[in-house]
């Protein structure tokens, strides 16, 4: 197969981040994507159907020209967000999700939430207004290993929330273990779950053999082989509660390359090509549509995207660095290659 056409796909979990680099950022994800969930971890974070508004209104400024790119926008649940606030959320028409992050889990994740019991009002407020969870699901004891964080969430955490709120729509985000993809198959059907294109590509050894690699540094952190494996094994099976989420998070080069590096993988620029490249490279090319276009807006509840894109087996070499405000950003696989194009994109001029 040297082309492939795909129904448009969407991302459902995307950041953006705000202010100038918006601008440098959208565009990527507008010319892969129909629509994306966007994430509120911005400073401070937005909490409130009017914040959500104005940060919506700012992505839409920051389209290229022509764009039809929708974002889905999220809001960002603390210990006390009220139940009206999710009410209101809901009844603005552009609010699809609330965001869980536990306290200290990732990037500008401090004012989350402490206590999953102390948000059981909003909880109910938003199963009952037919919005959905999406959870960062990783567990932030000082004292646990960062590679068992997950794993150990599913069953202090997520089981019990599970449990207390029996018609809760809930998204467990960038699934990293092969314990993670076996909660969720087994999981009921209001339990679905996205999936990074690093985390379908790559391992620890990416991360950490031969030297550390900042701009392979995400959290959840990259886990073993045996993970990566189940990831591909459930991406790839036609399962239709598992689907695409790139989780893409771009920071400055600078603050990626520092003593204390920020979280964050920029995938946006090659995001759907990738994915191409994980499902080729498993035999699979011929399930990826629904992986990437059908299955999330389904469970969503949202209509399928009615435009198709077309993906050419093309090399591509990719910058080794793209603007970004004031500065720099390094996109994922940087000064390599993709194995796929987009034929319709063009990529920036590569940063000096």
């Amino acid at each position: 197969m040297e082309t492939l056409t795909l129904t448009r796909p969407d991302d459902w979990h995307l950041h953006l981040r705000d202010g100038v680099v918006l601008k440098d950022v959208v565009h990527w994800s507008a010319a892969r994507f129909g629509r994306a969930i966007i994430m509120p971890n911005l400073v401070p974070p937005v909490t409130t159907t009017e914040m959500a508004g104005a940060y919506r209104e700012r992505i839409l400024a920051a389209r290229p020209e022509g764009s039809a790119f929708e974002p889905l926008m999220t809001l960002y649940l603390t210990d006390n967000t009220p139940a009206e606030e999710i009410e209101r959320a809901a009844a603005s028409g552009f609010i699809h999700a609330v965001k869980l992050y536990p306290a200290g889990a990732t990037t500008n994740s401090d004012s989350g939430v402490t206590d999953i019991r102390r948000c059981d009002n909003a909880l109910a407020a938003i199963a009952e207004h037919d919005l959905t969870l999406c959870i960062h699901g990783e567990v932030t004891r000082p004292e646990t290993d960062i590679f068992d964080r997950e794993a150990i969430f599913l069953e202090e955490r997520l089981a019990p929330l599970l449990a207390r709120h029996t018609h809760l729509r809930v998204v467990l985000e960038h699934l990293t273990t092969a314990a993670a993809v076996d909660f969720v198959r087994q999981g009921p059907e209001r339990l679905g779950a996205t999936i990074t294109p690093q985390h379908l590509l790559m391992n620890r050894n990416d991360l950490l053999a031969g030297g550390v690699r900042p701009h392979h540094y995400c959290l959840p952190i990259l886990k073993r082989e045996r993970d990566r494996e189940a990831l591909i094994d459930i991406a790839t099976s036609g399962h239709p509660r598992f689907f695409l989420g790139t989780d893409s998070a771009p920071h400055a080069r600078h603050a990626k390359e520092n003593a204390c590096g920020c979280a964050g993988i920029f995938s946006a620029p090659l995001a759907i090509e990738l994915y191409a490249e994980a499902f080729d490279q498993a035999g699979a090319l011929g399930r990826l549509e629904g992986f990437a276009s059908h299955f999330g807006a389904d469970f969503y509840g949202l209509p399928r995207n009615g435009d198709r894109i077309t993906l050419q087996r093309q090399p591509r070499p990719i910058p080794k660095a793209l603007p970004y405000g004031d500065g720099h950003i390094v996109p994922l696989r940087a000064g390599e290659e993709i194995a796929w194009s987009l034929t319709d994109d063009t990529l920036a001029p590569e940063a000096s």
